[in-house]
């Protein structure tokens, strides 16, 4: 892919969405740890300069990812959600369709997951203040979003709401990185099957987190 230098706004508009969908790309190739400003430059057709006028790092790159990811799921969860929760069941019943839903659909989107297992130890990182203050206040905004969802099935959670669906973002990006053995434990795994007797996959994992989670937040009656 190669470019004619940007003059107009129109023009530097899509040379920022050519950056974001090629390193949304890679993101599907490789983990986020080998994401690298000169591949993503090379893989785009731009001098690594000439990207830096458009993200200030491989960081801020992500970061924006993320958030476009995040809307995404959020737009489908609520069609996940609306097929597959009866509102009229016991609350008990409710919850664990939802830690259900929850579960599958992002154990669906590993992308999303890796991300945000990325997110406060290495994304978050290497940004100035205005570029994480920006993607601090989208962030809220998908949380509150996250939160209205989860409040028209369980209702019952209350403020808890918020407090459980940023848990989930939580729990899927720690839970991603140990349900993706890397190759030498795979091995390892292979070699002395008992190794893996704990290895859950990603969905599982999930389900189980965020089951005991809500268990642990609704009310008791």
């Amino acid at each position: 892919m190669t470019f004619q230098r940007a003059r107009t706004e129109e023009q530097r508009e899509i040379r920022r969405r050519a950056i974001l969908d090629m390193a949304s790309a890679m993101l599907h190739e490789m983990p986020v740890a080998a994401v690298t400003l000169n591949e993503l430059s090379r893989r785009v057709g731009l001098a690594k300069p000439n990207v830096l006028r458009y993200f200030e790092s491989r960081e801020a790159v992500l970061l924006e990812l993320l958030d476009r990811f995040l809307q995404e799921w959020l737009t489908e969860l609520a069609g996940e959600l609306a097929a597959g929760v009866d509102e009229d069941l016991p609350m008990a019943e409710r919850a664990a369709a939802v830690a259900e839903i929850l579960s599958r659909s992002l154990s669906s989107r590993t992308v999303l997951c890796d991300l945000f297992g990325a997110q406060g130890g290495v994304l978050e990182h290497n940004v100035s203040v205005e570029v994480v203050a920006r993607y601090k206040r989208a962030s809220l905004d998908r949380l509150t979003t996250m939160t209205a969802l989860i409040q028209n099935y369980l209702p019952e959670l209350g403020e808890n709401a918020t407090l459980f669906s940023l848990q989930t973002m939580v729990m899927a990006g720690a839970l991603s990185a140990y349900s993706t053995p890397p190759p030498s434990l795979q091995e390892a795994y292979q070699a002395e099957p008992d190794l893996a007797r704990f290895h859950l996959e990603l969905e599982d994992s999930l389900k189980l987190a965020l089951t005991a989670t809500l268990l642990g937040v609704l009310p008791r009656r």
